[in-house]
């Protein structure tokens, strides 16, 4: 009798344990939670703490309240010129409608399907409109603009807020990333030829213009020249007949001596009689 009624008071123990663990739920901060009752939504519980539910008959699911990232596969799409990248954007966003959340997608898995598809095609519309120089320019904040916009317009269906919407990587595909390095090579062997016809030519205007300038230089010296030794002899002159008509004897000795020096000069060998008129100075100065 007495076993038997400690089972029963163990046993219901156990039971009112299990109805009260049943009943008892926690909601930690970085969480947010929706009652079910038999799958439909009860209630949503926002607010950090413990709470009670209907042991049995109603279960919660959590949903994560911080900033969350969605990164689709990359997608192979066109530029508004028709060539083609493969682009990989993410996004960032945050449930703030649970229970909107919970009556579209039901958990996150499918979100990330379905949004990321969405996200992908606001990325192909906007990119569409581009060049893949825009993407390398300021251009890109404007094209940025417009694939957060079209995501963002999306997102209430689905009780999310889209915080920021980037493009991780750009690449080109195979065949089209040989096209443009060809095209690039093409372009910079062009460039180069023409540069180097360009210093060809400014080589050889500089060198024309530098040869004009060194034959008017010359031209000029040589005229200098001419002109000063022109008056160097007429001055010359000028002075040996001032001197002759003073002294004709002395003159005439200048003119044996100058041509003494021009004549008896080194290795000059010369065979003249000793009173050779030439030689009339060496005997004796004239009186």
């Amino acid at each position: 009798m007495g076993s038997g009624k400690f089972f029963l008071i163990g046993l219901l123990f156990i039971i009112l344990a299990s109805v009260l663990s049943g009943s008892i739920f926690t909601v930690h901060q970085t969480q947010q939670a929706i009652v079910l009752q038999l799958g439909e939504a009860k209630r949503v519980v926002i607010n950090p703490g413990i709470n009670f539910k209907i042991p049995f008959l109603q279960n919660v699911i959590y949903y994560d309240n911080r900033v969350l990232d969605l990164d689709p596969p990359p997608q192979e799409m066109p530029l508004v010129n028709q060539l083609r990248i493969i682009v990989d954007a993410f996004a960032r966003y945050k449930i703030v409608d649970p229970l909107k959340f919970y009556q579209t997608v039901r958990n996150e898995i499918a979100f990330r399907d379905r949004f990321g598809t969405i996200l992908n095609g606001s990325v192909r519309d906007s990119l569409g409109q581009a060049l893949l120089g825009d993407l390398l320019t300021d251009k890109r904040a404007d094209v940025m603009q417009k694939i957060f916009v079209g995501a963002s317009r999306r997102a209430p269906e689905f009780g999310i807020e889209v915080i920021d919407v980037r493009i991780g990587r750009t690449d080109l595909p195979n065949e089209t990333s040989q096209s443009v390095y060809n095209r690039m090579r093409s372009d910079r062997i062009a460039q180069a030829a023409l540069l180097r016809a360009q210093g060809q030519e400014t080589k050889a205007r500089i060198e024309a213009e530098a040869d004009k300038e060194r034959t008017i230089i010359i031209a000029e010296a040589e005229r200098e020249a001419q002109i000063l030794l022109g008056e160097g002899e007429a001055e010359s002159r000028s002075v040996l007949n001032a001197v002759h008509g003073k002294d004709p004897e002395f003159y005439a000795f200048m003119r044996s001596m100058e041509a003494y020096r021009n004549s008896l000069a080194d290795g000059t060998t010369m065979l003249l009689s000793p009173d050779s008129e030439f030689f009339k100075f060496f005997g004796s100065l004239p009186k």
